[in-house]
């Protein structure tokens, strides 16, 4: 519902009166946690945040993650509207323009990954970051980049475009097949809890065997209509996938996933070479079901060199 003081708010940025537009965005989020906690500040003060982020000069901008305005008036990693407000700053400036001016580390890093998935390349702009996740895109995540956009775009009063979660997004290149038996489980690996925290909404699963052997554990039984497609294809799918929450972003997503990567290859944490190996032998499945409407997601990820798969299946509510 838009207020009056919306209105007001949304006139102030139209006149360019930031500072008075930070004002009430501090007094608002600090009243609204004072009163009723953390969750309903966020929600009471994010539109405001919303249109500095979106419109403010970047040292006004940045200044929304800054507590010099005293308790509960800063913005964290998990302040949002249509999509987390450090995000939304991030996709209006580029790199060089931002560093100066974010001291909190969450939201620095997860800015620098931003401007990464926007095509910057950080390697020698930025410090390296904390887990070793490269800060420039792997060449498959940027030909994966290529198959839709990884950030949403922002509208200037709110609300976003976003590229659905859809795979398989058609028919194309799919057809009939018979699905073997369900392969062998294997439980307890950390690359399957990891993949079921990227997708909370699906179910998980690794199997020795192969992809299709993967897919009959989820999959409704007998012939599917299915077939195999590159990582590239899968890339951007699992970064919207592990962003959906308006709270995380598609940085978070991306972070996600070279943890769920890094699992898979054995490592403890995400080592280039090891994920550039492994990312060049999966090979990856898909199908589609019936009743799959709008957001989907059927993939398994097959790797020869460990004879293990994993599936990732399942819908999401509407």
């Amino acid at each position: 519902m838009i207020t009056y003081q919306h209105r007001r708010l949304a006139e102030l940025a139209d006149e360019g009166r930031w500072a008075e537009l930070l004002g009430a965005y501090r007094r608002t989020r600090a009243a609204a946690v004072a009163l009723h906690g953390p969750a309903v500040g966020i929600a009471e003060a994010a539109p405001f945040g919303h249109l500095i982020a979106y419109g403010a000069p970047p040292e006004l901008a940045a200044r929304l993650f800054d507590p010099d305005g005293g308790p509960d008036t800063a913005a964290g990693p998990g302040d949002h509207d249509a999509g987390p407000l450090w995000e939304v700053l991030a996709t209006r400036h580029s790199w060089r323009r931002l560093a100066p001016l974010l001291d909190p580390e969450p939201v620095r890093r997860l800015v620098a990954h931003t401007r990464v998935l926007l095509g910057e390349d950080l390697t020698a702009e930025a410090a390296p970051d904390p887990e070793g996740v490269p800060l420039v895109l792997a060449a498959w995540e940027a030909a994966g980049r290529q198959e839709g956009g990884l950030v949403p775009e922002y509208l200037r009063g709110g609300g976003a475009l976003r590229v659905p979660v859809a795979l398989p997004a058609t028919r194309e290149g799919l057809g009939p097949l018979e699905l073997p038996s369900p392969g062998e489980l294997v439980p307890g690996l950390v690359a399957s809890r990891l993949l079921a925290a990227l997708a909370p909404w699906a179910t998980v699963s690794c199997v020795r065997g192969t992809g299709p052997d993967a897919a009959a554990r989820t999959a409704p039984p007998g012939r599917v209509v299915g077939g195999h497609l590159p990582f590239t294809a899968a890339y951007p799918v699992l970064i919207r996938v592990g962003s959906e929450h308006p709270a995380q972003g598609a940085a978070a997503g991306r972070l996600a996933l070279w943890r769920v990567l890094a699992a898979m290859a054995g490592a403890d944490r995400p080592e280039r070479a090891e994920i550039e190996a492994l990312v060049a032998r999966l090979r990856c499945f898909t199908w589609r079901e019936a009743s799959d409407e709008l957001r989907y997601l059927h993939l398994t990820l097959e790797d020869p060199a460990t004879g293990l798969a994993w599936a990732v299946s399942g819908r999401a509510e509407l």
